[in-house]
């Protein structure tokens, strides 16, 4: 029987600068009745991972430019957020009312640049920047996880995006350690022999919308989810596999 198995870890507490993130993972999974297995895969919260990792900056320590000051005009924005807003990004492609759509620095094509104020220790006064490095956090993690546990297993960081052109938010990785981001199916037989021309899936998106399926997106409490059963074979991958190439791109 093929079977994917998610499960959404208990007892994950409120997350704080410094906290270990692969110890807290270990203390849910013993709560929820689960240990690793050799091709787990672990998919984390984009806001745990920023929270530990003290990407909490308060707004009364930002200084708006001028540019900022005008992107809040347009937006009806705080000034000092779209300063974050704009130190994280390389461009800004898009705003309107209670809109910035940006070319974030790590390639992620994003409203706000991934900054959020829900959740937060501070409310209005604190936003979150996403991780420096979402892969390297990642990746930190696994290594954690694998040394206290003997088990080489995934780890996946998502967060909730919205689309160019369907309405809601749905889960997608931004960072991917022992795991592919992107499964090339191009050669591969269908079921009447014909070779695929242009499949590649993108597997670790797939697996951080299932994820936040459990997750939530308001006061559930669920940042951390188990996988089992994940189909594909395994190796190190990276959520560049998933950024489309600029000169690929349509509609910039």
């Amino acid at each position: 029987m093929r079977r994917l198995t998610l499960t959404a870890l208990d007892g994950v507490p409120e997350i704080a600068f410094g906290d270990d993130l692969a110890k807290v993972a270990l203390d849910a999974l013993a709560a929820t009745g689960l240990a690793l297995e050799e091709g787990d895969v672990l998919v984390v919260a984009q806001k745990v991972v920023s929270k530990s990792e003290g990407r909490l900056v308060l707004l009364k320590t930002v200084d708006p430019s001028a540019q900022a000051i005008e992107l809040a005009a347009i937006t009806g924005k705080d000034p000092r957020s779209m300063e974050l807003v704009l130190a994280e990004s390389r461009q800004v492609l898009r705003a309107k009312r209670d809109v910035v759509v940006v070319e974030h620095r790590l390639g992620y094509v994003m409203a706000n640049a991934g900054i959020d104020q829900s959740n937060v220790a501070g409310g209005d006064a604190a936003a979150l920047l996403l991780p420096e490095d979402p892969d390297a956090s990642c990746e930190r993690m696994r290594a954690s996880l694998s040394a206290a546990t003997g088990v080489d297993c995934g780890v996946v960081m998502n967060d909730s995006f919205g689309r160019a052109w369907r309405n809601g938010v749905v889960g997608i990785a931004l960072g991917v350690a022992g795991m592919p981001g992107v499964v090339d199916m191009r050669g591969s037989p269908d079921r009447f022999g014909r070779a695929l021309r242009v499949t590649q899936v993108a597997v670790a998106d797939e697996l951080a919308a299932a994820a936040s399926l459990l997750m939530g997106q308001g006061s559930e409490g669920y940042p951390m989810v188990h996988a089992r059963g994940v189909p594909y074979a395994r190796r190190d991958g990276s959520m560049r596999e998933l950024l489309r190439p600029r000169a690929e791109d349509m509609f910039r």
